[in-house]
């Protein structure tokens, strides 16, 4: 592809976006609500440099933020020198009149094990904070704060909507 193409396909969404029929605020933020609490798990994208990294991770939804407990990996080598961070969620591919999908940019943090935050999201999950006390080293949690959101369904479109639709933070 040339520079021109790839510029075309980056721009694709924007150009149809602009012109699509959008959701109020309200309807739109219950929509997404109700997507992302149906569901737990999602692919979250860190990047530093060359390196890149996509892990398959649960997740809770709550205080307009997902909160993630992991016990490690490579995401944390990314996570360190970059905080803005990308999720997924999604619905199997059953075919197009069934499109379910999200895409979530943000921003994280990782939360000091045993501050308050993170007792309130271990109690959250139903996680014994015994359990956790015992531990021969604390669970990290990552807290990602969205700052945009991008949700596709073919669902809005049966509401007179266009399928895709994308909110600011």
């Amino acid at each position: 592809m040339t520079h021109e193409e790839f510029e075309k396909a980056a721009g694709y969404w924007k150009k149809k976006d602009a012109a699509g029929k959008k959701m109020d605020r309200g309807t739109l933020t219950a929509a997404m609500e109700t997507y992302i609490q149906a569901h737990n798990t999602c692919a979250l994208a860190t990047g530093a440099g060359t390196f890149v990294r996509c892990t398959p991770i649960e997740y809770s939804w709550h205080d307009g933020a997902f909160w993630i407990f992991s016990e490690g990996g490579l995401k944390f080598f990314a996570l360190e020198r970059n905080k803005n961070v990308c999720l997924a969620i999604y619905d199997p591919y059953e075919g197009f009149g069934k499109l379910n999908g999200m895409q979530v940019t943000g921003t994280v943090e990782i939360v000091e094990p045993f501050c308050n935050e993170y007792l309130k999201a271990a109690t959250f999950k139903k996680i014994p904070l015994e359990a956790l006390m015992k531990l021969p080293s604390p669970i990290h949690l990552i807290k990602m704060t969205p700052k945009h959101i991008d949700f596709l369904s073919s669902a809005f479109q049966k509401q007179g909507f266009d399928c895709r639709q994308s909110m600011e933070f």
